[in-house]
């Protein structure tokens, strides 16, 4: 005969398996704490990833705005090119001649 998950000459009456734990209160208080920790710990990472979250859209739209100026800026630059710069001429004056 086979076991309840197939295996070979095991029976539920060999006594190996049995379905009734039993745990005594303070198991289940020390559980219960444990996950308690655990849902404290989870809520503090989800809050951190939303604040990070937060930051991080802050910052992509800062950086989308910024990118449009500055292509703005190039579209009014090529529009409207700056005028050359001035040269000064040289002054006859600080030239000597050898």
């Amino acid at each position: 005969m086979s076991g309840p998950n197939g295996d070979p000459n095991i029976s539920v009456d060999d006594g190996i398996i049995e379905d009734e734990d039993e745990f005594s209160e303070e198991e289940y208080a020390a559980i219960d704490s444990m996950l308690d920790q655990i849902n404290s710990c989870l809520d503090n990472i989800e809050e951190r990833n939303e604040a990070l979250n937060g930051k991080l859209h802050e910052l992509l739209e800062s950086n989308r705005q910024v990118r449009r100026e500055f292509r703005q800026q190039l579209n009014d630059e090529e529009q409207h090119p700056p005028p050359p710069p001035h040269e000064e001429p040289q002054s006859t004056d600080t030239q000597t001649e050898d």
